[in-house]
């Protein structure tokens, strides 16, 4: 099986580009170098297309011929360790790893608790400002004097996850291609600024149908086109940086683990978190040993089974804060290949996903971060 891939924090990850975009707007946040170095600009656009992993751009540039051009000359970045949605986005929105934001997977133990917070859909018994306190990229660069606005579906205006990662941005609701084309046209045209966009889609049609169907390669001509005419649209003055979240992989029914089914990767585990492709084990008391040396049994090569100091030592998260400690199971299973680890009692929505992401491997953590 292929190497994982290490995320490559500092240098050139989804948490160095907002700062990066800082520095070309002549506003630097820090002083840490990186490999990330952006054209000055009066205005940035940074673009996110939830699920476009750079592995699955090059394999099917065809259907995406403006970005694939971006491509040329351009280096792969990384996501960060989960490589999944809110992890991304907020590691985007901080500029931090996941060990520094917190928001260390799909879904993870609220501490003190037997309870899961899932990052998407939170919890209103969670509020994000303590769950995720420091300040995000968007407020520093506005209280530096930046014009900073969001465009971004209606439904995800103040929710936790949106305040948890992008909190200093003015939000503009946008639910159609067309009208987020507009808002952003206009956030653009003042100077300095920097205005985020997202897209969703392409992340929902993997998830539903797999980056193998032509549903998917549909959507990504689609993406490909908004983008194109997003650059189309904005001044020349204004520099537009397209980026993923993470990518995708799809896990066919033979390589698929339900741990209802193998009943002994239950047992010393009191709460199972995270998602099929990078599981949390929150272990009962004095078990961790003998629950590592079960999953590395039944799995053996197809997944690292670790326990949480083990993964923080890799740097997998960055620096761990205290507070976010306790958050990270005590094992952690990281899948290689195309193997899931499911939960038919606990999450039985997973099961019906074709598509999936949150490990290491290349064709997961491999993100486009592309300058037009």
């Amino acid at each position: 099986m292929s190497a994982f891939t290490v995320p490559a924090y500092g240098k050139r990850s989804l948490a160095d580009v907002l700062p990066a975009v800082g520095r070309a707007l002549g506003v630097p946040l820090q002083a840490a170098a990186t490999d990330l170095e952006l054209p000055e600009a009066d205005s940035y656009v940074v673009f996110l297309v939830d699920g476009m992993g750079s592995e699955l751009l090059k394999r099917h540039g065809h259907a995406a011929p403006y970005l694939s051009a971006l491509m040329e000359g351009s280096a792969a970045g990384t996501a960060g360790v989960p490589s999944t949605t809110a992890t991304s986005l907020t590691s985007l929105g901080t500029g931090l790893p996941p060990g520094g934001h917190g928001l260390v997977g799909y879904t993870a133990r609220i501490p003190g608790t037997d309870r899961l917070l899932n990052h998407l859909q939170w919890d209103k018994q969670v509020d994000p400002l303590e769950w995720q306190p420091n300040p995000t990229v968007f407020a520093r660069l506005a209280a530096a004097g930046v014009d900073v606005t969001s465009v971004n579906k209606r439904d995800f205006h103040g929710t936790g996850l949106t305040l948890a990662s992008q909190r200093g941005a003015v939000y503009v609701g946008a639910d159609r291609v067309g009208e987020r084309i507009a808002g952003v046209v206009k956030a653009a045209a003042t100077s300095p600024s920097l205005t985020y966009v997202y897209d969703s889609d392409l992340d929902w049609t993997g998830h539903k149908f797999g980056v193998a169907s032509t549903q998917w390669l549909q959507q990504l001509a689609m993406v490909d086109a908004q983008a194109e005419h997003l650059r189309e649209s904005l001044p020349d003055s204004t520099r537009l940086v397209v980026v993923a979240d993470h990518g995708m992989i799809d896990s066919p029914d033979h390589e698929r683990i339900d741990v209802d089914e193998r009943l002994e990767l239950r047992d010393g585990v009191a709460l199972l978190g995270g998602e099929a492709r990078f599981r949390h084990l929150y272990c009962s008391a004095g078990a961790v040993d003998d629950v590592v040396a079960t999953w590395r049994s039944v799995l053996g090569e197809r997944a690292d089974v670790l326990t949480r100091e083990e993964v923080v030592a890799r740097g997998w998260l960055g620096d761990v804060s205290p507070g976010v400690g306790p958050r990270l199971g005590d094992v952690m299973v990281a899948c290689r290949g195309e193997t899931a680890i499911f939960s038919s009692a606990d999450f039985p929505y997973e099961r019906t996903l074709v598509g999936l992401h949150g490990s290491l491997t290349p064709a997961e953590m491999l993100i486009p971060i592309l300058v037009g």
